[in-house]
């Protein structure tokens, strides 16, 4: 596979916030309440950087345990935690514990992304105050990139209708995340 230009990559996250803008605005099932989607003119993002396409590695859990996530709600969120990401950004070593959904009763497929929820030093500034999201496609090898540039709010951002998790306090960073979506504040 030929290696994606910076300028390619930089097009390409751009079109897809394009398109996502779109899908808010438009499509019914948006998370932003219909009587603010006049005014809504597209999501608030940091620049895109490629230099926030981390690479990390995977530290997989030998025993993955179940564990529940606090929600926005307080609707408990089970999932499986099965390991945590290790990279440095600036110097700094920082890891970010990685989960799969429980498999609910009577599906039989395997659910092949890793939900990365977390919290840094542009939360409740920035970028939402609760907790901004990676999902990851997972893979045999332990080598990924965390892509920050597709970090992305939850819905409960927007809308109070929607039961979001909380990141747990191993996924508070101490570093400043400039990558992805920024606060959105939406005045009816």
């Amino acid at each position: 596979m030929a290696r994606q230009t910076d300028e390619t990559y930089i097009k390409d996250i751009e079109a897809m916030r394009r398109e996502k803008d779109f899908f808010f605005k438009e499509e019914h099932e948006s998370p932003i309440p219909h009587g603010l989607r006049d005014k809504f003119s597209g999501l608030a993002y940091f620049p895109v950087n490629p230099k926030n396409r981390i690479r990390s590695r995977l530290v997989r859990d030998s025993n993955p345990q179940r564990v529940v996530l606090a929600t926005s709600k307080g609707i408990p969120r089970d999932m499986i935690r099965v390991g945590a990401f290790e990279f440095e950004i600036d110097g700094t070593k920082q890891r970010l514990a990685a989960y799969k959904a429980v498999p609910q009763p009577g599906h039989h497929h395997e659910d092949r992304s890793l939900f990365v929820p977390f919290r840094d030093a542009t939360s409740g500034k920035e970028s939402y105050g609760a907790a901004r999201y990676l999902d990851i496609e997972e893979h045999p090898a332990d080598e990924y990139i965390l892509d920050f540039n597709v970090a992305y709010n939850p819905y409960c951002a927007y809308s109070d209708d929607y039961v979001c998790p909380f990141p747990p306090r191993e996924n508070w960073l101490t570093v400043p995340i400039h990558a992805g979506e920024k606060n959105l504040s939406l005045k009816a």
